[in-house]
């Protein structure tokens, strides 16, 4: 794996870190194509159940590298290409839900790389921008469909024409993150949240995941049918119930009081 993209194993979470601080981990193509790979290799890995994605400090990713974008050009190839050098497609993608840890600013792809996430916890130090419209440039990693998702149309398009950015606590009030947290605290809190996940029912996660996406892109009236049809189709399996219920029962009564 290259070190453009740090990888690290937490029993059945895997935790992937860009890794050009010095750019702000901005995408070149060599990180393009490192992070799609990450990504994918995770994704086929059955031993892997959640995905924290983060950057090195300082930066979570600075967007596409503007000096190779105003050179060669050759990471827009990252952008409009498939597989293995698309990381926003490798997100999309995903069957494994991956969680966004934003340790710093998000910028114009580096926000759709956020967007792309399952959802997202924020250091205090995040911030996020799209800055398209200021260099000349218009999205092609999910911008405009998962931005309004988040914050709204009609906020959306003020991030996007104007290119000013919204802090931590701002894009916390929007909706756009979950969870703000002190900047030491970001990966732990990202972790803990990733090891819920992974220890649930991995059919049920992924299911609920895909319905999700799924259903974003529906009438409340075809998602209640793909609701309906997949609840129909479900096997319950009353042993595997009765096997998890005293620890269903203890974690719900340590969250609830």
């Amino acid at each position: 794996m290259s070190d453009l993209v740090l990888t690290l194993d937490d029993g059945p979470v895997r935790l992937l870190t860009m890794n050009r601080p010095e750019a702000r981990n901005a995408l070149n193509t060599e990180l393009m194509r490192a992070l799609a790979g990450a990504l994918v290799d995770a994704d086929e890995d059955g031993d892997v159940h959640v995905v924290v994605l983060t950057g090195a400090d300082p930066a979570f990713c600075a967007g596409l590298d503007l000096r190779e974008l105003g050179s060669t050009g050759d990471n827009l190839t990252g952008v409009s290409g498939g597989a293995p050098s698309n990381p926003f497609s490798a997100l999309w993608k995903m069957g494994t839900p991956v969680i966004g840890a934003v340790n710093g600013p998000a910028v114009t792809g580096g926000l759709e790389i956020a967007l792309n996430c399952d959802f997202l916890v924020a250091s205090e130090r995040a911030s996020f921008g799209d800055t398209h419209a200021r260099v000349g440039a218009l999205p092609g990693g999910g911008m405009t469909p998962l931005l309004p998702q988040a914050v709204g149309l009609r906020r959306a398009k003020e991030m996007s024409l104007t290119g000013n950015f919204v802090g931590a606590d701002e894009a916390l009030r929007l909706g756009l993150v979950n969870h703000v947290v002190a900047h030491e605290d970001l990966l732990p809190t990202a972790l803990s949240l990733a090891h819920d996940a992974a220890g649930n029912d991995q059919d049920a996660v992924r299911r609920l995941r895909r319905n999700y996406d799924l259903a974003a892109g529906m009438t409340v009236a075809d998602a209640w049918k793909l609701e309906r049809d997949e609840f129909a189709a479900w096997v319950v399996r009353p042993d595997e119930v009765e096997a998890r219920r005293q620890a269903i029962v203890e974690r719900g009564r340590g969250q609830t009081g």
